[in-house]
Parts: C-alpha cells; sequence; structure tokens
C-alpha cells in the first residue's frame, strides 16, 4: 500500500476543526502518540530516505517501516508496512539486540478525522508546533490521491508550501 500525504504548519486548529466541522467531516478518535525511530546498524536511514517506528498509542504498539519518499504534485508518497505486537518494551529489547539503536522520538497528540477514504489529522506535535496532514491510501493511483489532496487542502483554507520532511526529521534538524 502506497501513503500519499502532504503536511502542511497551521497557526490555528480551532479554525480548521470549525471548516471540517462546516464541510460534514466525522471526527475521529483523538490520541497521544509516543514514536521512537531506530537507525540499522547496517545502513544509515537518514541517507537512504527510510524509517523505521515504534509507536505507543492508544490503541497499542506498531512497528511500521516505511520506505523512502516519492514527490507526486503537491504530495509526497511512501511505502508502509505496519505489524501491531503485543509488546514494545520486548521489540525494542530485539532490535538493540540485532544493532539497530534510537535515533530519535516524536511525542505528539493527534486528532483523525475521516471523509471519503480520506484521513485528516490535526497534531500538536512537541518542540515543533501545530499541523494539518492529508492522507490518502492507495494501490497505484498516487497522482490522483495528490489532486484530491491539495483540493481538500485548499477547501479547508490551509496556505503555504506542504512540508515534505517527516516530524523525526525536523526534530534532529532541530537540534
Amino acid at each position: 500500500m502506497l501513503e500519499v500525504e502532504a503536511k502542511f504548519a497551521v497557526r490555528d486548529l480551532d479554525t480548521i476543526r470549525s471548516r471540517l466541522e462546516a464541510m460534514g467531516v466525522r471526527k475521529g478518535r483523538r490520541q497521544k502518540e509516543l514514536d521512537v525511530y531506530y537507525n540499522a546498524p547496517h545502513r544509515d536511514f537518514g541517507e537512504t530516505d527510510e524509517a523505521l517506528r515504534v509507536r505507543y498509542d492508544d490503541t497499542g504498539i506498531t512497528l511500521t517501516y516505511k520506505g523512502p519518499k516519492i514527490h507526486v504534485g503537491s504530495a509526497k508518497a511512501r511505502e508502509e508496512q505496519n505489524l501491531g505486537v503485543s509488546s514494545g518494551e520486548t521489540l525494542e529489547a530485539i532490535l538493540t539486540s540485532l544493532g539497530f539503536r534510537r535515533a530519535a522520538t516524536v511525542s505528539k497528540v493527534r486528532e483523525f478525522y475521516e471523509a471519503a477514504g480520506v484521513t485528516i489529522t490535526l497534531d500538536a506535535v512537541e518542540g515543533l508546533g501545530t499541523f494539518i496532514e492529508i492522507e490518502i491510501l492507495t494501490g497505484d493511483d498516487r497522482d490522483d490521491a495528490a489532486t484530491r489532496i491539495g483540493a481538500i487542502a485548499k477547501e479547508l483554507g490551509v496556505e503555504g508550501p506542504p512540508i515534505y520532511t517527516s516530524y523525526l526529521e525536523m526534530l534532529l534538524f532541530k537540534q
């Protein structure tokens, strides 16, 4: 599955929430997420543009691999594979034993909105600020997904260029 998304910095999440409500977009869950990123012993994920993450949230613990970014119009796309695990502590011990090392952690509060196959999240990221992400999971039609994402951003009144860097990259750059 290919994840096509665009991320934008926003100053006022309340305005975006109001616009989503006016559009009739259904609000989903709100949760705190703690993402622990790892780097591989055999290659540098910063150089290969990959990511390996252990996410702790209200729904459980998930190991995620993300492939290199592909620019699609004003969005980005990545291969993404997820695996639910029962023990994050055990998973992290296995990764460490195999030579993987912690790169950084990202902590955020995320609100989910769903509409016609589109996931919109409003994120408050510790140390970075507030953002909106618009995401579509697709098989092969990444250009159509990018076009839809751009139209939704415009309808929500989101201004400014999309941000292609991940929260992890933004935090590492800030350090």
